[in-house]
């Protein structure tokens, strides 16, 4: 079955195309005129194994904020799509990955019913200019347009980019876990039969 999105958004506020596929080797392309986002999108694909290709146009000027809350949508929104009906997926995924100094803890359901909680600290207001609020927007676009649970915690930590890295990495081995075959059960992993909204 073919696993792949292609999604495209544009608002006043940016102008987004966005391909992915879940069954890829993490080739990732990104572009959205963010440098450290770019960087950690491309953790996000080569960790998770899912081929990302983004291109994002984006009101800069003002701030990245909304550049980076669309790329979630629209990340989110292609994995929802790519997964289909969920039959034969492991459905639940969770990572803790140490980057040096710090340790990322995530956990995420394609349950079908979208909640994100977030316990992550950072010590400053900016990695490089950009401002460290928007990990976690960007993680709550992705859940919410993915319809996950998605659960981020970062138990202890100081270096700011140590954080964001090990957050975006636990993410996508999380991510990967979940959206595999499931060898053994090829049904939806349910058992109301569906995971769908």
């Amino acid at each position: 079955m073919d696993r792949t999105a292609e999604i495209s958004r544009q608002t006043k506020e940016t102008k987004i195309r966005m391909v992915l596929n879940l069954d890829g080797s993490g080739k990732t392309t990104a572009e959205t005129g963010v440098g450290f986002f770019d960087h950690m999108l491309d953790l996000l694909g080569r960790h998770s194994l899912i081929d990302l290709n983004v291109k994002a146009e984006g009101d800069l000027h003002v701030d990245p904020h909304h550049t980076v809350e669309d790329v979630g949508i629209v990340i989110g929104q292609g994995i929802e799509k790519a997964i289909g009906d969920k039959r034969g997926i492991f459905r639940y995924g969770w990572a803790i990955v140490p980057m040096d100094e710090t340790l990322a803890q995530v956990a995420i359901d394609l349950s079908g019913r979208p909640a994100f909680v977030y316990h992550v600290k950072f010590t400053s207001e900016t990695i490089g200019g950009f401002p460290v609020e928007l990990v976690e927007e960007f993680f709550k676009s992705l859940a919410v347009n993915a319809k996950a649970n998605l659960h981020i915690s970062v138990p202890y930590g100081t270096n700011n980019h140590h954080i964001a890295e090990a957050v975006f990495k636990a993410t996508a081995k999380a991510l990967r876990q979940a959206v595999s075959h499931d060898p053994r059960n090829q049904e939806v992993p349910s058992t109301k039969g569906t995971l769908i909204g």
